[in-house]
């Protein structure tokens, strides 16, 4: 028998129908092909339409499944991006000190500078300005920067994710980045510990420094942080010290068209500062207002009122001269508390209103004759018996030239220098009524001639220096010596060195104006010599004193009937001499000086209760048109005393002096003062009586005339000493008066004080 598995089975046809369909393929009844009836054509049509439902319920179970697995993978993505994004912050926050050590730092001190009333003088630090509270501070302000700035800033939580989706889109849309979504808690948090670098590194750390402010601090404290250390431009750090730079004014007195310029600042501060585009800043300030009104900060009355009296700027801020008063302090202020370690006020000596009578004498003579005399600077120091330094001007404009003429630039003083001369002949033992022969003179090679050629013949000490006769002061420098002139200046308060020589009796060694004034005030004051000063005080914001001036007694420097004597001879300059044009209603006295070719013209005069000096002429020390002491600072001495006297009880000069009549001819124009007044104690302008030591003036005795006088064959007089009939022996000048030209190293100061 064969084995199965190597037949073969053939197909066939031939088999029953149930061995077919059990063994192999078969066709249905139903799949035979056979004419159609209407049964069967109304069963396709409804399988047909099942078949196309049945393909639009995939078709939607498609696209929900498109749309359900797109938004699988994103909430996938958005996981791995949450996990992506806590991971950086993790990596940068690591990098950050711990939070526990987080602090907000101190602000910039600010040192703020007023005058004797309180009135505020300049801001000096980093800032530029105090710090102000927001509720002392025009609503206005925080009002307006909250409506540009951060809306939502008092719902969010230190981030505002819809304004940060705001902005995404609008730079998307754009092309280019034009908004930012930073809340006012992280320009804070840039502003308080962050660089301003656009890294990621800086925007995670600026993220969780504004999440931790927002958790310490108050919305309000959080403003009020970034109110007052915020950039406005034009170097102003803080509300106020924008306020002062813009409109001149504190921050609490601000309008609300000035507060949406300040506001509209923020976007772009050097940019659309007022100081640089008025313009920008204006329309800027315009977006301000519309927001304001937007938000419901301001009514539609409001809203037209400041579009129609938009903000007006001030003047320069750097221009005042208190700007140099300012600076004087800050030099002087290490030296009295050393390093500044919090916000400080200084109290000055300074009469702020003095200070702006000062400035406009000095401007306004300049503004109408500068052009025509060729005269560009002036400078003004006012100093009161105790040695307050009541106004300082040291140049015409501050915001053109912060170099203080006052201060530091050193000048020939010229005849100004002169009552040094005769306040050590008259220690010598020579007085008002010595008689000297006014006539051409030669010392060595030194010629010193008087202003014009002209001169007098026998005349009085008095009318000597009435008249600033050069030839007489030149006399007594020989007579008395050129140290002991040197040694009375520097008693009386000059500091700068001094050439000893004969030439110093015209004042050819250089001074400042501050130093030459200060050293008038003890013949205004008795014979006192007080410390010149600026403060008087320094105390912290809260009110604790760091610095207070002291009030001791000033040294006597000199005597009470030398006083007299000079008093009674400077009195003749004003009343008939060179500075008539100074003379006002009160008892004054003081002295011209001009410097060869009038490169310097001075003018230092006194009263009871101040002293003031004024100087005019070029830094560049061109000389100036025939400009002398009795010309412009004998004008500009006038207008600021007779302003700062005025109302101010009349009192009489310390000191008398009684000219004796004598056989010697005397010119009618010596000066004389009435001994019946009584020296009067000093006083300062409006102030309270100075700390300086009132002591009654020694009455002068009447001499009797003096010896006749003989003259040399130099026109020197020989005149015998006071009281005593022993000759002076015939003083011998040297060869050349003076010695050789030294040249002395100059700095930039000396170029621009025309040393």
């Amino acid at each position: 028998m064969a084995n199965r598995r190597d037949s073969r089975i053939e197909p066939s046809f031939e088999e029953s129908p149930r061995a077919k369909s059990s063994e192999g393929f078969s066709v249905s009844e139903e799949d035979r092909v056979v004419p159609r009836t209407r049964k069967s054509a109304a069963k396709g049509k409804s399988a047909k339409a099942k078949s196309r439902g049945r393909g639009r319920d995939r078709n939607r179970r498609g696209l929900l499944g498109i749309a359900t697995r797109l938004f699988y993978w994103c909430f996938v993505l958005c996981i791995w991006g949450g996990i992506a994004a806590a991971g950086v912050v993790v990596y940068y926050g690591a990098k950050m000190p711990a939070a526990t050590t987080w602090s907000v730092p101190d602000r910039a001190p600010n040192i703020k500078i007023v005058s004797v009333d309180g009135a505020l003088i300049a801001n000096r630090g980093a800032s530029g300005g105090e710090a102000v509270g927001l509720h002392e501070m025009s609503p206005y302000i925080p009002e307006a920067v909250v409506a540009i700035e951060d809306r939502r800033f008092y719902s969010h939580f230190g981030i505002d994710p819809i304004g940060l989706s705001r902005a995404m889109v609008t730079n998307l849309i754009g092309g280019h980045f034009s908004q930012g979504g930073s809340t006012l808690t992280q320009q804070l948090a840039k502003n308080l510990f962050l660089t301003p670098d656009r890294t990621l590194e800086r925007k995670v750390q600026e993220v969780l420094l504004a999440l931790w402010l927002e958790h310490k601090h108050t919305k309000d404290q959080i403003l009020e942080m970034y109110l007052n250390r915020v950039y406005f431009g034009s170097g102003a750090y803080g509300v106020e010290a924008a306020s002062r730079r813009y409109f001149g004014k504190s921050a609490r007195d601000v309008s609300l068209s000035e507060a949406a310029l300040l506001a509209g600042l923020l976007k772009a501060p050097s940019k659309l500062s007022p100081a640089r585009d008025p313009k920008a800043a204006e329309e800027r300030a315009q977006l301000v207002l519309a927001a304001m009104r937007e938000t419901g900060k301001i009514s539609d009355k409001e809203y037209k009122t400041a579009l129609s009296a938009p903000a007006t700027r001030a003047p320069s801020y750097w221009t005042g001269s208190e700007n140099y008063v300012a600076d004087t302090v800050m030099d002087e202020l290490p030296d009295l508390i050393g390093d500044v370690r919090g916000d400080i006020v200084i109290d000055t000596t300074v009469d702020l209103n003095l200070q702006k009578l000062a400035e406009q004498s000095i401007r306004r003579l300049i503004d109408e004759r500068g052009k025509k005399l060729n005269v560009t600077q002036g400078a003004l120091v006012s100093i009161d018996d105790s040695g307050a330094v009541r106004a300082m001007v040291g140049g015409y404009d501050y915001s053109t030239s912060q170099f203080d003429r006052a201060s530091e630039a050193r000048r020939q003083p010229g005849s100004a220098f002169k009552p040094f001369v005769y306040m050590a002949a008259l220690e010598a033992g020579r007085t008002p009524d010595s008689i000297r022969n006014d006539a051409p003179i030669k010392i060595g090679k030194w010629t010193p001639d008087n202003y014009g050629g002209k001169y007098y013949g026998k005349v009085t000490l008095a009318t000597a220096l009435a008249k600033s006769l050069n030839s007489v002061a030149a006399q007594l420098t020989m007579e008395v010596g050129p140290d002991a002139v040197v040694e009375a200046a520097h008693r009386m308060g000059i500091q700068s060195d001094l050439q000893a020589n004969t030439s110093i009796a015209l004042g050819t060694s250089e001074v400042t104006p501050l130093e030459l004034t200060s050293a008038y005030v003890p013949f205004a004051n008795g014979g006192y010599k007080p410390d010149i000063h600026f403060i008087q005080r320094i105390t912290t914001a809260n009110g604790k004193v760091l610095y207070e001036g002291t009030t001791g007694s000033a040294p006597r420097v000199i005597k009470a009937d030398i006083v007299g004597m000079m008093n009674s001879m400077m009195t003749g300059t004003v009343e008939v001499g060179t500075a008539k044009k100074a003379a006002f209603n009160w008892p004054s006295a003081g002295k011209t000086g001009t410097s060869q070719n009038s490169r310097d013209a001075w003018f230092v005069g006194y009263t009871a209760n101040l002293t003031t000096g004024v100087w005019f002429g070029n830094d560049d020390g061109s000389p100036m048109k025939k400009v002398t002491g009795g010309a412009l600072p004998a004008q500009a001495w006038h207008e600021f005393m007779v302003a700062a006297h005025e109302g101010v009880p009349v009192r009489p000069l310390p000191g008398t002096w009684k000219s004796t009549p004598s056989d010697t001819i005397v010119p009618d124009e010596i000066p004389s003062a009435d001994a019946s007044q009584p020296p009067a104690p000093p006083a300062a302008v409006g102030q309270s009586q100075p700390a300086v030591p009132s002591q009654p003036v020694a009455q002068v005795p009447a001499r009797q005339a003096r010896p006749a006088q003989t003259v040399d064959a130099d026109g020197f007089d020989m005149p015998s000493d006071s009281g005593s009939t022993a000759s002076i022996k015939h003083p011998v000048p040297p060869g050349d008066v003076g010695g050789p030209k030294k040249r002395r190293q100059t700095s930039i100061l000396d170029i621009l004080g025309g040393g």
